[in-house]
């Protein structure tokens, strides 16, 4: 069978792919950087074709091209996008309503797509207890309001035509070669991993850090089950400070430089109490520690570097 990845060399679909295709999986990529990413090691079992998910056009071809059994759409504009409103919103909204829309018109009835952890807002909105998919949603940002309308035009196509389309919400995505979206908790890992100085405001800060393996993970299960439970899911993470990720990262180098400006951050926090057991309960997905990912993260750093792994 073959899923087709729209934005599949990006941060999360490059890392998507090799699972698919691990399964036996024949993988068809649309991207508009194509040469973002070499799958050239699974020869005929993925093809990459350039498109812009903006262009209804683009992604019908690259739909009728690759003849999908199922597509999962990554293609999106991380971070906030306020300086360029017209263009995030095509890319975001446009870009999304044309996956479901040429899939629909294609014959392609299961859809996953990106949504985001956003959507929820700010913590303070729910209090110290854990949010659901469930509950409301009090994100106002752009890029949460973009995901909020994502994931209403998902239910109208599931509603209205019979579509099989299943959102995830990944939280603060992390990674070694993250550069946009959330950066703070890459860069208190990353920086520190190749001897470069790091500040940061407020050491109270919250955030929810997955590491970008698990998200390609949880897109993988997800995207080949043919029957979901939920319409959306949460992918959680691990509910960390600034203050304390500096803290662990310092357990394995000692002679970090991170330094904050103050303490006090955790009211200006958005949500980091995240109920995942929906999405790891269903899916069998279990996160490894967060010890264990910045481990992984600095020894990714240091390897690219020429040093040893700590």
């Amino acid at each position: 069978m073959t899923t087709l990845i729209l934005g599949g060399t990006g941060f999360i679909g490059r890392r998507a792919v090799p699972r698919l295709a691990a399964r036996g999986e024949r993988v068809a990529v649309m991207d508009i950087n194509p040469n973002a990413a070499n799958f050239d090691e699974f020869g005929d079992l993925v093809t990459v074709m350039r498109g812009d998910i903006m262009d209804f056009e683009d992604v019908v071809k690259a739909i009728l091209a690759s003849k999908p059994d199922r597509i999962m759409n990554l293609a999106y504009l991380l971070g906030s996008g306020d300086d360029t409103p017209h263009f995030t919103m095509k890319l975001n909204v446009l870009g999304m309503d044309n996956c479901f829309e040429a899939a629909r018109v294609c014959g392609v009835n299961r859809i996953t797509y990106a949504s985001s952890v956003a959507v929820s807002g700010q913590q303070s909105a729910f209090g110290d207890r854990m949010i659901n998919e469930d509950d409301a949603m009090h994100g106002t940002s752009q890029y949460a309001m973009h995901k909020r309308f994502n994931e209403f035009q998902a239910q109208q196509f599931n509603s209205v035509y019979g579509m099989n389309i299943t959102g995830i919400r990944p939280a603060n995505v992390t990674g070694p070669d993250k550069v946009r979206g959330s950066t703070d908790h890459v860069q208190c890992v990353v920086l520190p991993a190749s001897g470069e100085p790091v500040s940061f405001p407020k050491s109270g800060f919250m955030r929810l850090p997955v590491h970008v393996d698990d998200v390609a993970e949880a897109f993988a299960r997800v995207t080949m089950s043919d029957s979901c439970a939920h319409p959306v899911y949460n992918t959680g993470g691990i509910p960390v400070s600034m203050g304390e990720l500096a803290d662990i990262v310092r357990g394995f180098l000692p002679d970090a430089d991170i330094s904050f400006d103050a303490d006090g951050g955790k009211e200006d926090s958005g949500n980091y109490l995240v109920d995942n057991s929906r999405l790891l309960g269903e899916f069998e997905l279990e996160y490894p520690s967060l010890e264990t990912w910045v481990r992984s993260i600095i020894n990714d750093v240091r390897r690219d570097n020429g040093q040893p792994p700590v």
